[in-house]
């Protein structure tokens, strides 16, 4: 085993560095050694990869976060944000679909981890702009994978832009199951304007459409509103929602809770 430790432990203590320098907008090299027990070495090993994924931005002896809209936006990040719940959310929205059905999945994080559970619930046809959820499914017997086209995002490891939303235009699907970055008791919302554009695509293309939110996700506000509470037919959150939050949120649309 090396001195930074298994793959697992690695991602962990990348994780700790992040939240310190979100939490506190800059940091040392040597306090983040301080803070992980790693060598100052294993930390700067650390930060160049942390700077590789546009997570963070590295200066001379030191660390910077790097302004929210991009941080958030990071595939990487969002990656090893909230996996337990990421996970319960997916476990609580499998028996929403069936085998048969046409499931339109968008590149969050959170649908990944559905998408994952998916490959259970065969014949399925999956519609999807992300490259991970294609991983998925290539290759999987029973499984008719439909890939959206567009303008490729490192930033989001999937395909985006006006080809985009035409071939999403051009499809009906029974299903559509999104996640977004921010939601208060009446709005869904999202920094970005060219995600948004795809997701309004892909919820105007389903006859039923699914949300998937964990608890850091609300009560926010974003830039730009996608859609309000009650154009979701489904709405899956984990139970450290609060009470009051979620008995608003019941008021609009049906609402189940995840177990973490």
């Amino acid at each position: 085993m090396s001195p930074s430790g298994t793959r697992g432990a690695q991602e962990e203590r990348r994780q700790t560095i992040v939240d310190h320098v979100l939490a506190h907008g800059s940091a040392s090299a040597a306090d983040l050694a301080e803070l992980t027990g790693v060598s100052l070495m294993t930390v700067h090993r650390d930060l160049d990869e942390l700077e590789r994924r546009g997570v963070v931005r590295k200066f001379r002896g030191g660390v910077s976060a790097l302004p929210s809209t991009v941080f958030e936006s990071n595939l990487e990040y969002r990656l090893g944000r909230h996996g337990p719940e990421k996970e319960a959310l997916a476990r609580a929205a499998l028996p929403l679909v069936e085998p048969g059905m046409s499931v339109m999945l968008d590149d969050s994080t959170t649908v990944l981890a559905l998408a994952r559970l998916l490959t259970e619930v065969l014949p399925l046809t999956v519609v999807t702009n992300s490259r991970r959820v294609v991983d998925v499914f290539a290759g999987v017997d029973q499984a008719r994978l439909i890939c959206l086209g567009g303008e490729y995002s490192r930033t989001h490891d999937s395909y985006l832009g006006v080809p985009c939303t035409e071939a999403i235009e051009a499809l009906s699907v029974d299903m559509v199951i999104v996640s977004t970055s921010a939601m208060d008791a009446g709005m869904t919302y999202h920094q970005e304007q060219d995600i948004v554009l795809v997701k309004r695509a892909m919820l105007a293309s389903g006859q039923r459409k699914v949300l998937l939110m964990d608890h850091s996700k609300l009560p926010r506000t974003a830039l730009h509103r996608l859609a309000p509470v009650q154009a979701y037919d489904h709405l899956v959150i984990d139970s450290s929602v609060p009470d009051e939050i979620a008995a608003d949120l019941r008021e609009r649309t049906e609402v189940r809770v995840a177990r973490t």
